[in-house]
């Protein structure tokens, strides 16, 4: 598996942009220069992240989101155990 991260990546899995074994390589986002954790969606060309508002659900019981535009960082997180 290559070091490169996806320009756009979801952790819905019903999403087109969504790719479990990225996902499952541990993927960090800095937003602003901001780690931030709470992160649905990114795109790193558009940039733009989305992040979950809180513990409230839409009527699909989907986490609700907010769209918020500016640079963009990904990258692998670190696993205790490897390097």
């Amino acid at each position: 598996m290559s070091d490169t991260l996806p320009d756009r990546l979801s952790v819905n899995p019903n999403s087109p942009y969504y790719d479990e074994a990225v996902l499952a390589r541990g993927v960090g986002i800095r937003f602003k220069g901001v780690e931030k954790t709470n992160v649905e969606e990114y795109c790193v060309s558009e940039g733009w992240v989305r992040l979950s508002a809180g513990k409230t659900l839409d009527r699909a019981g989907n986490p609700m989101t907010v769209k918020l535009k500016g640079p963009v960082e990904p990258y692998f997180r670190e696993v205790p155990g490897e390097a």
